[in-house]
């Protein structure tokens, strides 16, 4: 999910090993089909800047450009937030993460869709109200509006940025994934090995320059459609073609319990044992809560047109989560399958093209290019989705309130445009100048931080009583630990650090997700610093909102009030 499962990547990463030479050819009939398809899309990004009229000024304003012009009802909302949570990345990591370390690393992403809907149903229409009311665009407009204090803002912005980056790159992973096993590329000239990447990236940067979210949007429906086409005949077709369930579960146990003669150990759980009940669990709530702290998550719910529209798609999104399972058993049907999942060199075996080769090896050369351009394509919404979540938090929350305090809506509009292109053209740096697995690490650490921003943000739906500066040394302690905790994983083939994000708590050999340790000792020291804080006096900040902002619909005057004043920019400035 969105969440590039924060484990999964991290699993994955270490399994990477050798396989015999084999050469690896283009497939044309398969590529063909990828790249007419990847041309429609990009035709429907650019056209997307003329879909749903835009007001007056037409996409000059970030309500227009970053959030579609609020307008998004049910149906587009549920494929843009699918398309937006569901990335490329995801499609490739959960079941590379079954075939290469079991269903700890791979299936508690199905779980953890599940917690998280109730979490949305409860908290974003809440957000929504608040933030429609004061023309917030991000989570920190909200944060710095709700608890009157400039650094704790600041802390949100960054946090969510640079959580988001290492994001953006590993949707190009994806991509890149897909080039690899349809054989494009060179594994000896880096330039011809990158050059399909890096024209797929000039093309999303300027349809998502020049459409903003309008374009994730329609392209969501096609991506979405390809996607669970490709889910759907797989989970049928390929049962039958290995021989039934029982052979292909049979088969992921044998190799789940076989010792790894690299790391002396099993590569994972087949069913997560006791040992493993912490790790599971906390893996799946500490995803859950996290992921709608990602800037890109909170633009797809802003977008939307009412609360209502937020509670209905809590209620149908789920669906995806059953795709989701199916999708992470195509995992332990590619260790039935023999699927050898190796690079361009033929050598080096990548768990990330497991599912790619499993299509390439056993679909007709048509379908299997249908499904791979699923998975091209799944990478193009998230990432512009991400770019312009990123961007609006750049222009609202940094240059905005740091820089250029009087900027009018055209110009934040235009700063925005320039910054999503900035942040995509770093992450194409990223993916092209640095290996998968530092894009990975950086990711695990991106979910880490995100949840400290938890306290602030959801607190702040409900409650004014935390205390401005509590909240923001929370916070840094939550992202300290965290960070340290991280390091000090040791990935068991590479010896490199950051090699996962599961750990003991301090103090006892209960292994769980960083993030929740982490999130907790933000939360005590955000509870205890403020009841001193409170016993000493210190000055609260100003609360911009009241209690009736927060049960807002559309059809709230005040709703329409507040709009029109952030249009034209006289609206609360945080």
């Amino acid at each position: 999910m969105s969440a590039a499962p924060f484990a999964v990547v991290g699993s994955v990463a270490g399994s990477v090993g050798m396989a015999p030479a084999t050469a690896r050819g283009v497939d044309v009939t398969a590529l063909i089909v990828v790249v007419v398809l990847f041309v429609l899309v990009g035709v429907l990004g650019f056209y997307a800047s003329r879909w749903r009229k835009a007001g007056a000024d037409g996409l000059h304003s970030l309500d227009e450009w970053g959030l579609g012009g609020r307008s998004f009802g049910t149906w587009i909302t549920w494929f843009l937030l699918g398309g937006d949570l569901y990335t490329a990345y995801t499609f490739v990591a959960v079941p590379a993460a079954m075939w290469a370390a079991g269903s700890v690393s791979g299936f508690f992403a199905v779980p953890y869709t599940i917690v998280l809907y109730p979490i949305v149903f409860l908290l974003m229409a809440r957000l929504w109200s608040v933030s429609k009311r004061h023309n917030f665009v991000t989570t920190a407009d909200f944060v710095g509006g709700r608890y009157g204090s400039k650094p704790l803002a600041l802390a949100v912005a960054l946090t969510g940025i640079v959580a988001t980056m290492p994001y953006i790159a590993l949707q190009l992973v994806g991509i890149k994934a897909v080039l690899t096993v349809l054989g494009v590329g060179s594994a000896d000239n880096w330039f011809l090995n990158d050059l399909p990447l890096i024209v797929a990236f000039v093309v999303l940067a300027a349809y998502t320059y020049t459409s903003g979210l309008r374009a994730p949007a329609m392209i969501a429906v096609v991506k979405d459609v390809l996607i669970y086409l490709a889910v759907i005949v797989a989970i049928i077709y390929l049962p039958q073609k290995f021989g039934g369930w029982e052979h292909i579960f049979g088969a992921a146990q044998d190799k789940m319990t076989t010792v790894n003669p690299a790391t002396g150990k099993v590569p994972g759980p087949f069913i997560p044992g006791a040992d493993s009940y912490a790790a599971y669990a906390t893996l799946a709530l500490g995803s859950a809560m996290a992921l709608f702290m990602y800037p890109h998550s909170i633009t797809g719910v802003l977008a939307t047109k009412s609360r209502n529209t937020i509670r209905k798609n809590a209620a149908v999104l789920p669906l995806y989560s059953l795709v989701l399972g199916f999708l992470a058993l195509l995992g332990f049907m590619a260790i039935a399958a023999g699927t050898n999942p190796v690079e361009l060199d033929g050598k080096t075996i990548n768990p990330q093209l497991v599912v790619p080769q499993l299509f390439l090896d056993n679909f007709p050369s048509w379908f299997a290019g249908v499904a791979l351009a699923a998975i091209a394509v799944g990478a193009l919404v998230p990432a512009a989705i991400m770019s312009i979540a990123a961007a609006n938090m750049f222009t609202r929350n940094i240059y905005k309130e740091y820089v250029r305090k009087d900027a009018t809506p055209r110009q934040e509009a235009k700063v925005s445009k320039v910054t999503s292109l900035v942040v995509k053209f770093g992450a194409l740096i990223f993916v092209i100048g640095m290996d998968a697995s530092t894009a990975i690490n950086m990711q695990l650490l991106g979910g880490i931080w995100i949840l400290q921003t938890f306290p602030a943000i959801v607190a702040g739906l409900y409650t004014r009583w935390l205390h401005r500066w509590a909240l923001l040394a929370g916070w840094a302690v939550g992202i300290g630990y965290g960070t340290w905790a991280a390091y000090s994983v040791v990935n068991p083939v590479t010896h490199a650090h950051f090699g996962g994000s599961i750990a003991a708590i301090p103090g006892t050999n209960t292994k769980v997700y960083i993030a929740i340790t982490a999130f907790v000792l933000n939360a005590v020291v955000a509870v205890v610093l403020t009841l001193v804080f409170r016993a000493l006096k210190l000055p609260d900040g100003k609360d911009i909102t009241k209690a009736s902002d927060f049960g807002a619909d559309e059809d709230d005057p005040e709703v329409s009030t507040f709009a029109a004043k952030g249009v034209d920019g006289t609206g609360p400035v945080v």
